[in-house]
């Protein structure tokens, strides 16, 4: 169990680390931003691949969509449903937050003495947690 909280503790002062790096974005408006950016398109989807309410995703949302980083488009043939783009500015904040990320991230990841191990261990956990999101969501 001592691992497990040891990790805890390192996995939180790297979402601070990344926070900090990742400038003018919160690391809330950084998940939506890479999920639309991805190909996930609608607000509902956002909210369940991020385990929030849909009321949270729309705050960031109007918030993304306020500052054009993201724009919003009908759907055609459903009158409800709207369609989440990312902008080119979208991209270019996107972008410029994944590079400082990255920079923030190469010392640490240059510490361990096993990269290419702590890379397979991460795509791992993201894995895991894409199947567990997934079982959560049916």
């Amino acid at each position: 169990m001592e691992d497990l909280h040891r990790a805890a503790r390192t996995i939180a002062l790297l979402a601070r680390v990344l926070e900090r790096a990742a400038g003018a974005l919160s690391l809330a408006q950084y998940r939506v931003l890479a999920l639309v950016a991805a190909g996930d398109e609608r607000a509902t989807l956002l909210a369940g691949r991020l385990a929030i309410t849909k009321p949270s995703v729309s705050a960031v949302v109007d918030g993304l969509v306020e500052r054009e980083y993201l724009a919003r488009e009908a759907v055609a043939g459903d009158r409800r449903a709207v369609r989440l783009r990312i902008t080119p500015a979208g991209t270019k904040a996107l972008t410029a937050a994944e590079t400082a990320m990255a920079e923030r991230l190469e010392p640490l990841v240059d510490a361990v003495e096993d990269r290419a191990g702590c890379f397979r261990s991460l795509d791992e956990i993201q894995g895991a947690l894409t199947a567990r999101r997934f079982v959560r969501d049916r």
